[in-house]
């Protein structure tokens, strides 16, 4: 088998969407074999790249930019699974990334596991939502894009602690928040196709979420640092805007997110504030 941060390598210079996910399956499969017996197969040394290849298209644009349509209609709930299919494949991206860029450190391997496992679960996020979208005549391209998606990525190339604390703790994190409106409002509309897809993806993000908390209170731990201080720090340093409620705290618990980690990075009411 190839080193593992070579696999995760070739994932991230794959630009077409459906197959990046197919080698991303592919690669997981293949370290999850390897790694039968407690085996430890190599995990190797890479040089990523800072952008991973993309498709063509969706055009990617400012978010500003990005065409708002009422999230009621079936023009808007397109829009909506669109929107998700472009995080997801981030996020594949993502994943495979910290493994490529940080995988040579002196780590547990059980941190090679737990993202292994949350890049082969976002490529089937990825997939369910090209489906969903095939399946109402549309497809992942045929409207633009967010263009900022991949930058808490290059701010954080060098800092793992930094890269945990913005990408599962305060991205995937607010993945947590949204999901559960999204299902009603595709609920209601009776997809029952984009409801199943979400669900499986509200319920597989809070394992994505525990393994960056998880390993970044592994990280501080080893450094001897307070973990919630120096997430503040890490998430104001990195991450340019007020985290916003309301908050899905029962989840967030659930991945490891006490209130006390993300409540003060909040975008408060000025009544509330005082």
């Amino acid at each position: 088998m190839k080193p593992l941060t070579q696999m995760a390598l070739e994932v991230l210079q794959t630009a077409d969407g459906r197959e990046k996910t197919a080698l991303s399956h592919a690669h997981a499969a293949a370290w999850r074999a390897a790694r039968s017996d407690d085996a430890r197969p190599e995990i190797g040394r890479a040089a990523p790249p800072l952008q991973p290849a993309r498709p063509a298209k969706p055009d990617l644009v400012s978010p500003r930019d990005v065409p708002r349509r009422k999230p009621g209609s079936p023009e808007g709930r397109i829009a909506m699974m669109h929107a998700v299919a472009h995080i997801e494949l981030n996020a594949v991206d993502l994943h495979w990334d910290v493994i490529a860029r940080f995988g040579h450190l002196d780590l547990p391997i059980g941190f090679c596991d737990d993202w292994v496992q949350a890049a082969d679960e976002e490529s089937k996020h990825f997939n369910l939502m090209c489906d969903c979208l095939e399946a109402e005549g549309s497809f992942y391209g045929a409207l633009p894009a967010h263009a900022g998606m991949w930058r808490a990525a290059e701010e954080t190339a060098d800092d793992l602690m930094a890269r945990l604390a913005v990408v599962p703790m305060v991205l995937e994190a607010r993945g947590l928040d949204v999901t559960p409106g999204m299902i009603d409002l595709f609920r209601r509309a009776h997809a029952t196709g984009a409801v199943a897809a979400l669900e499986t993806i509200y319920a597989e993000e809070v394992a994505h979420v525990a393994y960056g908390s998880k390993w970044f209170h592994f990280l501080c731990g080893r450094e001897n640092c307070d973990p919630k201080p120096t997430f503040h720090a890490l998430v104001r340093r990195y991450f340019h805007a007020p985290l916003k409620p309301p908050f899905n705290t029962e989840k967030r618990a659930d991945a490891g997110l006490p209130p006390d980690f993300y409540w003060p990075l909040a975008d408060l009411p000025k009544a509330q504030s005082k």
